[in-house]
């Protein structure tokens, strides 16, 4: 059996420093007696400042958990999402979804009713293949983000797990899953990454990304997605960085190391790899028919790479891995999460359901779903579909023992540890978003990103040049003309050489047949059909990417991109290199 090397600093240390905490506490030992009413009752109060000790984030947190009662030990290891822009004031349709989801108006009242460990921000586009199972949004601009975080964080610090830092995760990827749009820094896709083939530009862009996710009180980003895309997953898709699983796994560890450099937690995912199916788990639970030793080498690479470079969280996945667990979706199954992903791949942070009100996940009650997914070996329960529900079922379960405490209080530890390796980070100002520096970043990577599948790589465009796009993607234009226009380049509204952009969800009817130039701004697939003599990909339609793309079509630069996934009848790359 192939199995994937373990490195010696895998996790890092702190989180690392867990596992000796909980042997020593909690293995081999039988549940300790249910705690007094007094001590388990909503009236326990915060721990004193001696109770959690300085230095070691493991040893705080194990010294925080024994103070804790059970209500605050089954918050820790939920992360709902919240209605509202705001943590105390939120408007009359926000507050009545808030009362269907959690029985409470705003997300301060859920925060404080149910204990919680964290929130997850959410937000939703057009062209996001996860839009389905968003529902609400949190995320205006920074300014908005920032005071919202703020208030989330005062309404935790008065809770007994006070002295961690509240967890506020959302999925910042960049590309189709962007949840924060305007006014930051937009890096190109991962797929463009995997194009550029420079880890270090990827750490870069990404060190950029987190300070400015760091600024708006965001401490967890969903991302990196180190799926390999092994299929043509819509749902994944420029997700990935790319078919290649040593490519993609440099390009991991790449940006795990850039987020966590700049104090924001990054998690990996979506375990066991979800680009090995095409069929999508925001509708069903989707099947990997691929042989273990298939998945060992084409789909754990990266995780493990996003291990090595000390990745603070994994997202396990509802996905039916046959060759490990079948019929079984790993959210729920302790053979890939406890035995796999912990005992294999040696991961020792926490690990995080994808969302719990995703179609596989509501096969159960929320509070069986929340049982069996912390039993398989999650630590932290995403997106229940219903709170209050989730949260009594965890509390029934650990007082009746079918949810072993030392299951529990392992995840809440893990939870916490990671909130303490987290903690005492400055945020940046506002002021540093989008700035010259974070520009920089995300155009280098851009740049090195952009792709000749077909035509010349040295000679621009002749001659003015008219920009059209299919679905009707006015905003990419009109960066597309201006970048031109700074570079030299004459934009008409007709009758110039014609350069055509096709981007997420655009198939061969969308291609113009009288177009000079076509360019991919998403999976590059579509260019197998397109007839125009040159044909370039940017793998991304992010201001970066358009900037990137007027210097070639000018003549200005050489671009030195690689498709990171193969293309039906086109060579990865036209350039000689």
């Amino acid at each position: 059996m192939a199995r994937v090397s373990i490195s010696p600093r895998r996790a890092g240390v702190a989180l690392a420093a867990l596992t000796a905490l909980l042997l020593s506490g909690c293995a081999d030992k039988p549940d300790p007696p249910p705690p007094t009413p007094a001590a388990s009752g909503a009236s326990a109060t915060a721990a004193t400042p001696s109770a959690v000790p300085a230095g070691d984030p493991a040893a705080r947190a194990a010294a925080l958990v024994g103070t804790l009662a059970d209500e605050d030990l089954v918050g820790q290891v939920l992360m709902p999402y919240a209605y509202g822009d705001a943590a105390t004031k939120v408007s009359p349709g926000s507050a009545a979804g808030n009362r269907a989801l959690a029985g409470v108006d705003t997300p301060a009242e859920m925060i404080t009713k149910y204990r919680l460990g964290g929130l997850i921000l959410v937000g939703f586009s057009a062209d996001d293949p996860t839009k389905g199972n968003q529902e609400t949004t949190n995320v205006e601009n920074p300014k908005q983000v920032r005071a919202l975080t703020s208030g989330l964080r005062e309404a935790a610090g008065r809770l007994p797990a006070g002295p961690a830092p509240f967890l506020i995760g959302t999925d910042q990827e960049y590309g189709v899953v962007t949840r924060i749009t305007d006014g930051v820094t937009m890096l190109p896709s991962a797929l463009a990454a995997g194009a550029a083939g420079r880890p270090d530009l990827t750490e870069a862009a990404w060190r950029a990304a987190g300070a400015e996710l760091a600024a708006m009180g965001i401490n967890l980003d969903f991302a990196p997605v180190a799926d390999v895309l092994a299929t043509r997953s819509t749902v994944i898709g420029s997700r990935s960085f790319g078919a290649d699983p040593a490519r993609a796994a440099a390009q991991v560890g790449g940006a795990v190391r850039g987020l966590q450099s700049a104090g924001v937690a990054a998690t990996v995912k979506h375990f066991p790899g979800h680009g090995h199916s095409a069929a999508d788990s925001h509708q069903d639970l989707p099947v990997l028919e691929q042989s273990r030793k298939a998945l060992e080498t084409g789909a754990w690479p990266p995780f493990a790479a996003g291990i090595d470079a000390g990745a603070m969280a994994v997202m396990s996945a509802h996905l039916d891995a046959r060759s490990v667990d079948p019929g079984t979706a790993a959210t729920f199954s302790r053979k890939l999460l406890t035995d796999v992903l912990r005992g294999q791949l040696g991961f020792r942070g926490v690990v995080i359901t994808d969302g719990m009100n995703m179609p596989p996940a509501k096969r159960w009650p929320p509070g069986e779903a929340a049982v069996r997914a912390l039993t398989a070996g999650n630590d932290l329960i995403l997106m229940p579909p219903h709170v209050g529900q989730a949260y009594d079922g965890l509390l029934a379960a650990l007082r009746d023992g079918s949810l072993p405490r030392s299951r529990l209080v392992e995840a809440a530890t893990r939870v916490l540890t990671m909130k303490f390796t987290l903690a005492d980070r400055p945020a940046p100002e506002l002021s540093t978003l989008a700035g010259p520096a974070h520009r920089k970043a995300a155009e280098e990577l851009a740049a090195a990103a952009v792709t000749v599948l077909r035509g010349s790589c040295d000679s621009g465009v002749r001659g003015p040049v008219t920009v059209t796009s299919s679905g009707g993607r006015d905003h990419t234009r009109a960066a597309l003309t201006e970048a031109l226009t700074a570079a030299g380049v004459r934009v008409v509204p007709n009758g110039g050489t014609v350069v055509h952009l096709v981007g997420y969800g655009d198939g061969a009817g969308d291609l113009r047949a009288d177009a000079a130039v076509t360019v991919a701004m998403d999976t590059p697939y579509v260019l197998a059909a397109a007839k125009s003599p040159t044909l370039l990909a940017t793998y991304s339609s992010s201001r970066a990417s358009m900037t990137a793309l007027a210097g070639v079509l000018a003549g200005k630069a050489r671009p030195g991109g690689r498709s990171p996934v193969p293309v039906t009848g086109l060579p990865a790359t036209s350039c000689d290199s």
